[in-house]
């Protein structure tokens, strides 16, 4: 069954019937590269070559497979015609705009996410004024089945033959452009033009004696108020250090819908600024070469700063290096990242190798570190600075705190430090800590101030280093109280509106608020969101022992139960969450409602004005994670909490591609049956994971659906601002979490593996289901979930030994994971 399914995910590749990309060579690379290195000692693995960049890329994924470094800034990618929000599609439908060094990835805006500075090559026979220069007549559709990309490289064939080659530092790169043999190569290089349209005035400079042209201008967020511009700026060096002689060079204009464009040869300067009466007034420069070289070099620099800073950023990293010299630098960053976790690569089969390693790839490629290129309120901060902490149409705090920055705790707590910093800064600078940051500017807020969760799971895990990790824990604090307790007068993108949940215990339907603005919908979501923040401030201040904040805070956090409508019925089972008006009354809504079930392909479920579901992006099927001990007594007890689990899933309710969705598979831990949560965590992953570019269940969401996945791969999943794990059945023999700041290695063992497991269903006599847990030659009293401090934190050996036996080991032992309700989380060691 295992060996069927790797067979016909491969053999998409290379059918030419799915999408006709990328090459076919690239899976076939990445087979051979697996195979090869099961008989490697660990110290010559490059682990990059398991690395499939383009899973995502179809089905709404939204993945940037562009040349990149870990957090890096710069993503060089191609810019698509259609629904492209990262740049780059598989779909062969559609036509290149050009090559660009600013993307963001995994994120949902409709209309995508920077795309700024985009250069095309041409070909132009009837000379200089013969190119085609804007959007609509530059377009050309690219060859198929010849992309190409790996971690720090990316290569698109034109279906004229020209192939285009991107490597990238964190703010700078090179472009290498390779010309039929006797063509003269042209290149368009666009100032205005953007993946949303939103160009917003700027400005361009061509020195053709030092050969660079610089550019920057202002462009308007892509997940956020139309009313907020952000500012880029690029340098092109287009000389190749006196290796290449420029010809022809000017500047042009031109406008789409009026279906024009105008040159002027020797021409060095654009001044522009927005268009008003409406459509993107199109400009760059146009530039040739003399001696018909076979092959361009470009070296890009980009920053938020200043033309002068991305010049600079370009001089010193990348200098005089050449382009193979910058991918091996690239790759080297990307060994040392994921190699954080090293796994029995002999006897892990193949695609969970791929789906791993891809999937840890994704989760170091944003957000992007743009520390030291900070504009706004940000402006020469000697903080770090992270862009593209987004939200949903993006995502960072409301799809990551989950699984994204737990994930991160677990090998890399300087980088997680760092974005806690950022997180705190926004503190200073703004009085709340952003709630999502889109392209520099603030964007729109999902649930509340999911950051509290974020900067709580980092002191509960990090306290003992916080100082040493430039963290001052009470500042910290200080930031979360700032969310939790003062109103912001428009709440749509900084804090919450707690002056009306406080008042009345939730977020009221309806209410007359006079102190604060914001889109008054989601209420019965916002309530449950708002309480969790509560809980994350909650464990803070019991690591701080504020005694008075801990009681407030754990009633707040309970706060989620003045939703519940006991009354409300839906497929047989009672009791749901529910949106309430001012006056405590409830105002009811289908819970299947926004589900994946709902029959009103129209129904409004997300940030939209007519939203009256009360929910965001999923339905009140949906439950808590701190307090599951309560809900399952509202549920009726451990025995009708499980049928309605098992409804859940088999009538089709969950969504993987929703983050409310996450715990679900391990719900049953809760109900003191985890090996139901085996088998559910292993049908999830094989109906919605794969190899191929499709193989995501939608949009990867900043990598949360990567996260997600390696943790469900690895047989674990974390509490948010816990120390708590929840254990599961690993689909890997063995893996090593290292974790170099700690100078600690953890090692967990899968006693019994059996590949036959690894598939959606789980066959009879194979083992799967966890037998015991032992950490450090101790047999743990609970087989369902044990601490960060016991495992990851001092390092060592955990031996999680399964069994074909279900029913007998189908309990947690000495007790189930934690909940407020039962005294759970009353400590913070």
């Amino acid at each position: 069954m295992l060996a069927l399914w790797v067979l016909v995910a491969t053999s998409c590749w290379g059918s030419g019937l799915v999408n006709a990309q990328p090459s076919p060579q690239v899976q076939e690379r990445i087979s051979a590269a697996i195979k090869k290195a099961a008989s490697l000692p660990a110290d010559k693995v490059d682990y990059t070559e398991f690395v499939n960049v383009f899973i995502g890329t179809d089905n709404f994924g939204d993945v940037c497979p562009g040349a990149s470094v870990p957090f890096g800034m710069v993503k060089f990618s191609t810019d698509l015609t259609g629904y492209a929000p990262a740049g780059y599609v598989t779909d062969p439908t559609q036509t290149i705009r050009g090559l660009s060094p600013m993307h963001d990835s995994g994120t949902g805006s409709s209309l995508g996410t920077y795309g700024n500075f985009e250069i095309m090559p041409l070909i132009c026979p009837g000379g200089f004024d013969s190119c085609p220069l804007t959007l609509a007549a530059r377009e050309r559709f690219r060859k198929n089945n010849t992309d190409d990309a790996s971690p720090g490289y990316f290569a698109q064939t034109l279906d004229n033959g020209i192939k285009m080659e991107a490597t990238s530092t964190r703010r700078a790169g090179l472009e290498r452009f390779t010309f039929p043999k006797g063509s003269k190569p042209y290149f368009v290089l666009d100032l205005a033009n953007d993946l949303p349209a939103s160009f917003a005035g700027g400005h361009m400079e061509i020195d053709p004696e030092q050969g660079r042209i610089t550019m920057g201008g202002l462009w308007g967020s892509s997940f956020g108020p139309g009313s907020y511009n952000y500012q880029a700026f690029a340098c092109y060096d287009i000389l190749d250090g006196g290796k290449q002689k420029l010809d022809e060079y000017g500047v042009w204009t031109g406008m789409t819908d009026e279906d024009f464009q105008t040159t002027g040869l020797g021409m060095t300067h654009l001044n522009l600024t927005r268009n008003l009466i409406g459509g993107v007034y199109e400009s760059g420069a146009l530039f040739s070469f003399a001696g018909q070289p076979e092959q361009i070099n470009i070296r890009v620099g980009i920053s938020f700063v200043s033309e002068a800073q991305a010049c600079a950023n370009a001089e010193s990293e990348v200098g005089d290096a050449s382009f193979d010299e910058i991918v091996a630098r690239s790759k080297a960053l990307w060994n040392e990242k994921l190699s954080k976790i090293e796994i029995d690569l002999k006897n892990t089969p193949a695609n969970v190798t791929e789906l791993l390693y891809s999937s840890l790839y994704r989760a170091s490629l944003t957000p992007n570190n743009a520390t030291d290129e900070t504009q706004g309120p940000f402006a020469n901060t000697p903080h770090p600075y992270f862009d593209s902490l987004y939200c949903r149409q993006g995502n960072a705090f409301w799809d990551t705190f989950r699984t994204f920055y737990p994930l991160m705790s677990l090998h890399s707590p300087v980088e997680f430090a760092q974005i806690v910093d950022n997180y705190i800064d926004g503190w200073r600078k703004l009085g709340w800590m952003p709630e999502c940051r889109a392209n520099n500017l603030p964007g729109w807020t999902q649930g509340g101030s999911s950051g509290d969760v974020i900067v709580g799971h980092f002191a509960v895990t990090y306290h003992n280093e916080a100082t040493a990790l430039g963290i001052d824990l009470d500042e910290l604090y200080s930031a979360m109280l700032a969310d939790a307790e003062i109103n912001p007068p428009e709440w749509n993108t900084l804090g919450r509106q707690v002056n009306v949940y406080k008042e009345y215990g939730y977020v009221p339907f309806g209410v007359l608020d006079t102190d604060s603005v914001g889109r008054q919908t989601r209420e019965g979501s916002r309530t449950l969101e708002y309480a969790f923040e509560d809980f994350a401030v909650r464990q803070v201040a019991l690591l701080l022992n504020k005694t008075d904040d801990v009681a407030t805070y754990t009633n707040r956090s309970l706060f989620y139960r003045n939703v519940w409508d006991p009354s409300v019925q839906s497929d047989g089972f009672q009791g749901f969450a529910q949106k309430r008006a001012p006056n405590g009354s409830f105002v009811n809504t289908n819970p299947i409602d926004c589900s994946p079930n709902d029959s009103n392909e129209n129904r409004e479920c997300s940030l939209q004005g007519d939203n009256v579901v009360g929910f965001y992006e999923s339905s009140s099927w949906e439950f808590a994670p701190h307090d599951t001990a309560h809900l399952i007594e509202l549920m009726g007890g451990n025995a009708t909490f499980v049928k309605r689990l098992d409804h859940f899933f088999d009538a089709g309710y969950y969504l993987a591609g929703n983050e409310p969705s996450f715990q679900t598979p391990i719900g049953y831990h809760y109900a003191n049956q985890p090996a139901k949560s085996v088998d559910r965590v292993r049908e999830v992953v094989f109906t919605n994971f794969d190899i191929t570019p499709a193989g995501l269940p939608g949009n990867d969401d900043q990598a949360a659906m990567a996260t997600l996945l390696v943790f469900h791969l690895l047989g674990l999943y974390p509490v948010p601002s816990t120390s708590q794990f929840l254990v599961l059945s690993p689909m890997v023999p063995q893996y090593t979490i290292h974790n170099s700041y700690l100078g600690v290695s953890t090692t967990i063992t899968t006693k019994g593996f059996d590949k036959r497991s690894v598939q959606k269903t789980i066959p009879k006599g194979v083992a799967a289901y966890v037998k015991s847990v032992t950490v450090n030659g101790v047999v743990q009293p609970t087989r369902c979930h044990f601490d960060f401090n016991d495992v990851f934190r001092v390092g060592g050996e955990v031996v999680i030994e399964v069994t074909a036996d279900m029913d007998s080991v189908n309990s947690c032992g000495a007790s189930v994971p934690e909940s407020v309700s039962t005294g759970g989380f009353t400590t913070i060691r």
